[in-house]
Order: C-alpha cells, then structure tokens, then sequence
C-alpha cells in the first residue's frame, strides 16, 4: 500500500551496512509478552488507518491458543493492541466456525479492509473477513478447502477480479509447498488457480528449496508487483525461514518477471535465532510510500520485527540477482 499523507516508519541505513534492507536498531518492536495473556505475538499485519496505523496481530496465549487481536499506533512502531480477540459477526455466510486463527494479513480494497488468516476449520485453510474500523469483523465463507495457508490478497482487483496468492499444503509442518495464484468475482467464490513460483533447487538457491510462502500485501510499482516471500531450506537443526522478494507481472500475477537468488533477510539476529521456533524471518506487512519500505516480520515465533530498505534499491537489486 502507497501512502501520501502518513509518513512511513523509517531508519537510515546503518554507516558501513552494504545490504539492501537492514533490521530496525530497536527491534523487537512488539515483545512476547506485550499484552497480559500473551505468550508471544508475530507473524502480523499492518496498515495504514485514519492519521497513523492499524494492525492485525497473531497472539498466541499462556495455553498456546492461536488467535488475532486488532491494535493501534501513530507511528507504527509503538503499539496498543487489544486485550481481547476478534470476535466475528457473519458477512457473506453464517458459516465462521474457527478452531483456531493465525498469520493474518490486512489489505485495504475500494472502500473497506480486507484481512485473510490461517484458520482451522477441519484442518488450516484461509479465513476472510473485512472490516471498516477495526472494531466490527465480518467473517467470510473460507477461500478454499484445507489444506492452505498464507492468504494474501492484491491491494487492487485484477482484470475485475479478487486475486489472492496462498499456498495449498498439508495439515502438519508441512515439508513442501509453492505459491499459487485464485480468483474471485465476489470474495466469497474462489477459482482459476494458476501456479506462481515453486520452490528452487538445492543447488541453484538453497534458502527456498523446500517451501516458499506469500508474505507482504504486493506493491504495485512501475516495475511489477513487489512481493517479499519467505523460503524455507530443512537443515540438520530443523526448518530455517528467510525473506526474499519477486516482482509479478501488473496484468498477469501469475508470471514472475524476477526473483531473488540470494534471501534479503536471514535470521542472524538474538530474537531471530532463538524463541518458540528458532531460526525464523517471516514477512507478513510492507509500507510504502513510493521511495521507502518498510517491512513487518515474524522473529522466531515470537516478537514482530521490522526492516527497512529504499523501494528502487530493493527492485534494482531483485533484476540484478534474480534466478
């Protein structure tokens, strides 16, 4: 999403930093234990709202409960977020069953709010729901049957259509998946499902050789939808989750123009390589406003994190090392 009014949070590249996005010197931004039942709160979204910003956060309980809890903040990086989940109302179905809800993603559509999540019905598929305030949800019939995660819509219709990226998967850890494109007419009827991006081979790239995952709501540029994703590469100490970038094409999303060979963002950092689930850097929001970036993620499975590069620097960057 471009933003002309709010300014974006932001900080400098460090002095001697030669990568092309760089973390945030007070990460975490959003501890563990930032509300009182927490146990830790990641993998969430944000937007632009009113005169600051909106958000849409994973908080898991002291019971390890999975859910989402809507936040606020003028400047995007200190946050007051509910103290209590969501709670839906039926909006195109009476159908909102949920066993559990995580890893949402917000996008603003013409004239509402639009957030997607994992959510457990008979196994994790994709929940939709809007919102004009981010005080009343309206749940929505589900995207597509389980197994899915990582809903992601287009800030904009395509060709007349809803268009959502997601990775079909399977009820577990799931040791495989690629990133795929649907359509909807309506927000409620979901098809024309065409295959993205599939994941690289060890040799070529090995950060995204077992699975990949849409990650941020795509920027629209001159050069194509800008995407950050993460990869995953199943090492001897288990499952390592980084963050790369591509660029789709405006019309057909379906076609990817480039995409990074090396990852943007690994986990290097404390918070990054030791939590509930080490060695994780999930994207799941980006700001823009057409020169800066600003990226959300998921450290660990446990804080949110940020980073920050310059929307040019990133897409020349992508062009340059792209598979």
């Amino acid at each position: 999403m471009i933003m002309s009014k709010i300014q974006i949070p932001f900080e400098e590249r460090p002095q001697g930093c030669p990568d092309v996005m760089w973390r945030y010197s007070q990460n975490p931004v959003i501890g563990r234990y930032h509300i009182p039942t927490s146990n830790s709160i990641f993998n969430s979204a944000v937007v632009p709202f009113e005169d600051g910003f909106a958000g849409v956060f994973r908080c898991d309980n002291k019971a390890v409960q999975m859910n989402i809890f809507a936040g606020f903040s003028k400047d995007g990086i200190n946050w007051e977020i509910n103290h209590e989940p969501i709670e839906m109302i039926a909006g195109n179905t009476e159908m909102i069953e949920s066993a559990y809800k995580y890893d949402p993603r917000v996008t603003w559509i013409e004239d509402r709010y639009w957030v997607t999540w994992c959510n457990g019905y008979h196994g994790p598929t994709i929940g939709i729901a809007y919102t004009f305030d981010f005080k009343t949800f309206h749940q929505c019939e589900n995207a597509f049957l389980p197994f899915n995660r990582n809903g992601v819509l287009f800030p904009e219709k395509i060709n007349g259509k809803y268009a959502m990226l997601s990775r079909p998967s399977d009820n577990g850890h799931t040791p495989f998946g690629d990133i795929w494109i649907s359509y909807s007419p309506d927000m409620k009827y979901w098809g024309e499902h065409r295959c993205v991006m599939k994941v690289t081979p060890f040799e070529l790239s090995a950060w995204q050789c077992t699975k990949i995952g849409a990650g941020s709501v795509p920027i629209k540029t001159k050069d194509g939808w800008l995407e950050f994703y993460h990869g995953v590469i199943n090492t001897c100490n288990g499952f390592r989750y980084s963050m790369g970038a591509a660029l789709l094409d405006l019309e057909d999303p379906s076609k990817v123009l480039y995409r990074t060979q090396p990852y943007l963002l690994a986990p290097a950092e404390s918070y990054e390589l030791a939590g509930d689930v080490p060695n994780v850097v999930f994207p799941c929001a980006a700001l823009s406003d057409g020169e800066k970036v600003a990226v959300y993620y998921g450290a660990a499975d446990t804080v949110v994190g940020m980073a920050f590069g310059y929307q040019q620097e990133i897409i020349d960057f992508i062009k340059a090392n792209s598979i």
